[in-house]
């Protein structure tokens, strides 16, 4: 698995333009008093798939071979991995199938079902859901998509932080939640390319640490997975993700949930944006470095949007 370069990054946002806007990047002075510092939210809630990783899924499938696509597509994912991968197996005439555990957010499931996607459900956490995936692209022949190992992925997300750097070169510092990490791997991709001074963090759930603890040691391990932020919820680190953060990543937080699910009220409340859990991640952990940040230009990035009514309900209730 090649590393992707800056030109594949930016071949990547030439591929995708006929398919997404931009994403805004929007300043609360709310969030600004909060944290003591400049703060600038990437928008990633305001995608099609209301995530990411739709960047990623396009970009990969835009390339795909003509046996690939007639082989139809699998994928592993707690809901957002597995939007991308159905929003564009829908595009481009795919057939996909993809692998959810059981608990999975029932809203992200209707909406891959509703983008003509087969959902599989299968076991209690995601590393079963991927486990059970992995056998049947085995066993059929599907292209399978693996959520972090894939340089198209990880080159297709990179293209937020293009776009956060074109509209504010000046940011110092971006904040980016990690659960298998192909976004964080994207953002120090390109950020780095750009700008080596400026610095990339990364924020994980003390409750699902694989990829902190991976980072940490230069090794892949697993990890307890219990966090209730499914898009940080993974119990084994991605290889070539961490590869890039091992190089790149300059600091790496583990947060409590408690910690994720205010700082989805405080988007609600100070910048009436609806994050899920994984998106609001990078404010709780500006918070925590508030001291620190003082001063510098920082950029979030609001992962995703789709969270459930009853995590809402219950971020709303936080203290």
């Amino acid at each position: 698995m090649q590393i992707p370069t800056l030109l594949d990054i930016l071949a990547a946002q030439r591929r995708l333009r006929p398919y997404l806007a931009r994403t805004p990047l929007h300043n609360y002075p709310a969030l600004d008093a909060l944290i003591g510092t400049a703060v600038y939210v990437k928008h990633e809630n305001y995608q099609p798939i209301g995530a990411f990783k739709v960047r990623g899924g396009i970009n990969l499938l835009a390339q795909m071979s003509a046996a690939e696509r007639a082989a139809g597509v699998i994928a592993a994912s707690t809901g957002n991995h597995g939007q991308s991968v159905a929003y564009a197996a829908r595009l481009f005439g795919v057939t996909a199938r993809i692998v959810v555990p059981e608990g999975a957010n029932p809203g992200k499931v209707a909406a891959m079902q509703g983008m003509d996607a087969e959902v599989i459900l299968h076991g209690a956490r995601f590393d079963d859901a991927r486990r059970h995936c992995e056998e049947l692209a085995q066993a059929h022949g599907y292209r399978y998509i693996h959520s972090g190992n894939e340089p198209a992925l990880i080159a297709g997300v990179a293209t937020e932080a293009l776009e956060m750097l074109e509209d504010e070169p000046g940011l110092e510092v971006i904040i980016v939640p990690i659960g298998g990490g192909s976004g964080a791997a994207g953002v120090c991709l390109a950020a780095k390319a750009i700008n080596p001074s400026l610095r990339v963090i990364g924020a994980q759930s003390e409750a699902s640490p694989a990829a902190y603890l991976s980072w940490q040691q230069h090794a892949m391990i697993e990890a307890p997975n219990r966090t209730v932020a499914e898009g940080l919820a993974t119990g084994a680190a991605f290889e070539l993700p961490q590869r890039i953060l091992w190089q790149y990543l300059d600091e790496f937080l583990l947060l409590g949930d408690d910690e994720i699910l205010r700082a989805m009220r405080w988007l609600v409340e100070r910048a009436h944006t609806l994050a899920e859990a994984a998106g609001a991640a990078p404010l709780a952990a500006a918070y925590r470095l508030r001291d620190s940040l003082a001063g510098r230009k920082v950029g979030l990035i609001c992962s995703g949007g789709n969270t459930s009514v009853t995590q809402l309900l219950r971020a709303l209730q936080s203290d």
